[in-house]
């Protein structure tokens, strides 16, 4: 499989990392997420630690947006604290943002090189719980 890179949204990045900077304290919240709405806007958001488990920056940011009148997402992006740089979606976080934003773009890195892909790229051969819905009649 080839994926396809797109741009890099470096303003995303640097939103995410300013509030990964001046609003994760402690271990309640270690990363941040920065996401652009389809109409340009940028949405922030934290996590929410608990050992209960506890949400994601990454889908602490979809409930912020939603909450802004924000429905369609454009890219994502989440930033560690303590100059961790861009981190990739965990498993449960890609599968929600593949259900709620097929054509989404995600910034990833990996070994200091920051690119831009589909969520779809990041799960291949996935399961997409919209496909799997019977039709209400």
């Amino acid at each position: 499989m080839t994926t396809q890179t797109h741009p890099v949204d470096h303003e995303l990045i640097q939103a995410a990392a300013h509030v990964a900077r001046t609003r994760c304290r402690g271990d309640n919240h270690t990363m941040a997420a920065a996401a652009r709405a389809r109409d340009g806007r940028i949405i922030t958001a934290v996590n929410a630690y608990h050992f209960t488990g506890g949400p994601c920056a990454e889908l602490v940011v979809i409930g912020a947006a939603a909450a802004q009148g924000a429905y369609e997402l454009d890219t994502i992006v989440a930033v560690g604290d303590r100059d961790r740089g861009v981190v990739p979606p965990c498993g449960r976080c890609r599968q929600v943002l593949l259900d709620y934003f097929p054509a989404l773009k995600v910034i990833v890195s990996d070994d200091d090189r920051v690119r831009t892909v589909l969520v779809t790229d990041l799960l291949p051969e996935s399961y997409v719980w919209a496909d799997h819905q019977l039709d209400a009649e």
